[in-house]
């Protein structure tokens, strides 16, 4: 059975705070409560098991520690249609045959203690101009949400601790998606096409790891198999492989 829920008080779920998935809805919670009709939270219920699902424009997260009833949730996405599917592996491996929908796999890194040897930390910029951000964005990922609505989930996690932007030489960007309970994912890594090939995205990403592990913090990052050499030469160590359904292109 799904559920929407307005009245339940997510932040005390305990299983919420123990995995990914849990986190990212629950930054979504704490951003924006449940009072958006482009954010809406539900309780997924089957059998003894229940879930937590966040849907928020183009994209689903399902938080859940056993299997789901699958029909209804296919049918809730094909309805939906979101762009992308994130959920536990135990509940994803039953909507891999949605049609329109093929499956991704990612690997998740976690930094390691690594630091930049050279880094001039003046040419950082840890709050730019949005819209500068989003011009260097939409060069490097053809998928990115729309401005209007990229600029309004940023601004909302921004002023409420959740998110920060980083800026470096004014053509590297990389972007703290959520901080909670001191669990840091970072994405969105991109660096103006003039500029690529100078190590700049492997500096900002030191640094980024080495500063916030410093304030006791888990930094992670996801990355598709071409990327994952990358990631490993500048810290980042794999801790899991995960999936994701998204529409196929």
């Amino acid at each position: 059975m799904i559920k929407h829920i307005t009245d339940t008080d997510l932040m005390s779920i305990e299983a919420l705070h123990k995995n990914y998935y849990g986190r990212k809805i629950l930054s979504y919670y704490i951003s924006y409560g449940t009072g958006y009709d482009f954010c809406r939270f539900f309780e997924v219920s089957s059998d003894d098991t229940v879930g937590y699902m966040v849907q928020f424009n183009a994209l689903i997260v399902i938080f859940s520690q056993g299997e789901l009833e699958s029909e209804e949730l296919a049918q809730f996405i094909a309805m939906n249609k979101p762009f992308r599917v994130e959920a536990p592996w135990i509940v994803l491996k039953n909507l891999c045959d949605i049609p329109g929908y093929g499956k991704l796999k990612r690997t998740m890194f976690e930094f390691t203690d690594h630091k930049p040897l050279k880094f001039d930390e003046s040419k950082v910029i840890d709050e730019p101009s949005l819209d500068e951000i989003y011009n260097i964005l939409e060069e490097s990922f053809p998928t990115v949400a729309d401005h209007g609505l990229w600029i309004t989930e940023h601004s909302h996690k921004i002023r409420r601790g959740l998110s920060k932007i980083y800026l470096y030489n004014h053509c590297t960007t990389a972007t703290v998606i959520f901080d909670v309970d001191d669990n840091v994912l970072v994405g969105q890594v991109a660096t103006k096409p003039e500029a690529r090939g100078k190590g700049y995205a492997r500096d900002l990403l030191y640094w980024i790891g080495h500063t916030l592990s410093l304030e006791g913090k888990t930094v992670t990052l996801f990355a598709l198999d071409y990327r994952e050499s990358f990631y490993e030469e500048i810290g980042f160590k794999p801790v899991s492989v995960e999936n994701v359904i998204q529409v196929l292109q």
